[in-house]
């Protein structure tokens, strides 16, 4: 029976945290489209509802009511399973967001991270791939290769933060202000380069490269497919600043510093151009990786 009530108020903390997300997604987006217009000095969305707040939901309308004839959609059984496993995959970073930010403890926890994150590629691959598209397939091997090589380095930097603090339980670096930015602030902005691979950001969005004149591996996708694909990367935006806050950071100003990184997204998107894939993946392997081996051995 405790098992049982046990599951039940994991279930219902992971859905809170899932709806609650998805709102700051909504609003998320409609204040990234207002910066980039006037940093381009242009005008942002303004004209559904007062300045453009409800922009963000009639878009979402828009997108769930389109459909495509199915005699003309160009997708397998296996572009669904990639849609599906990235939806499964945000449910489970809310599970651990829900678990990080109401005080549950969990030894392993950022090891059971790893392994969520490490299914990511998989789920690019197969979006890709089940297109039957061969830009889309060409984006989402970039996609998932880049992927592969941050969680190399993102291996890395949490066994380097274990080893420091002592721990892979999220609820001591909650409870304590390490301030591991202070201490490790290579990891940290090495760290920060890998979550703009592993969010799809610019300038490191090789999955939407603007060279192919598509959309990428959503180019065979629209209504509520395109839908879940563009929900689910701003909703891992938020988890992984929300992380990013909470390891480097912690203490009692986690959702501050969470609005900064998730700010940090929208900077990077309107200032930076975007490097070549082969410079990124040659830096991260052949130097990167390099730096944190010789970093863990220091600590150690």
């Amino acid at each position: 029976m405790s098992m049982l009530l046990s599951g039940v108020y994991v279930f219902l903390n992971g859905l809170l945290a899932f709806v609650l997300i998805m709102l700051f997604v909504a609003f998320f987006i409609l204040a990234e489209r207002k910066v980039l217009g006037y940093v381009q000095i242009r005008k942002g969305p303004n004209k559904v509802g007062i300045w453009g707040l409800l922009q963000s939901f009639a878009d979402l309308l828009k997108l769930v009511i389109k459909f495509k004839a199915l005699s003309f959609e160009v997708r397998s059984w296996l572009s669904w399973c990639g849609v599906f496993l990235l939806v499964f995959l945000s449910c489970c970073y809310c599970v651990f967001y829900a678990f990080g930010s109401g005080g549950q403890s969990c030894e392993n926890f950022m090891l059971w991270f790893l392994v969520v994150t490490s299914m990511t590629g998989y789920s690019m691959i197969s979006v890709g791939w089940g297109s039957f598209n061969k830009y889309a397939l060409l984006s989402s091997i970039r996609s998932a290769l880049g992927s592969v090589t941050f969680e190399a380095c993102f291996m890395c930097v949490v066994i380097i933060v274990a080893l420091v603090c002592g721990t892979y339980d999220l609820l001591g670096f909650v409870n304590n202000s390490w301030l591991l930015i202070v201490v490790i602030p290579v990891c940290y902005f090495l760290w920060l380069l890998g979550i703009l691979c592993e969010c799809n950001r610019t300038p490191l969005d090789y999955s939407e490269a603007e060279s192919e004149l598509v959309s990428g591996l959503s180019v065979e996708y629209s209504g509520v497919p395109f839908t879940c694909l563009f929900a689910c990367e701003y909703l891992i935006m938020f988890i992984f600043s929300w992380l990013t806050a909470v390891i480097f950071f912690g203490g009692a100003f986690v959702m501050l510093f969470t609005m900064v990184h998730a700010v940090f997204y929208i900077w990077a998107r309107a200032t930076l151009p975007r490097f070549r894939y082969d410079y990124f993946v040659g830096f991260m392997w052949e130097w990167v990786l390099l730096l944190f081996i010789f970093s863990v051995f220091f600590v150690l």
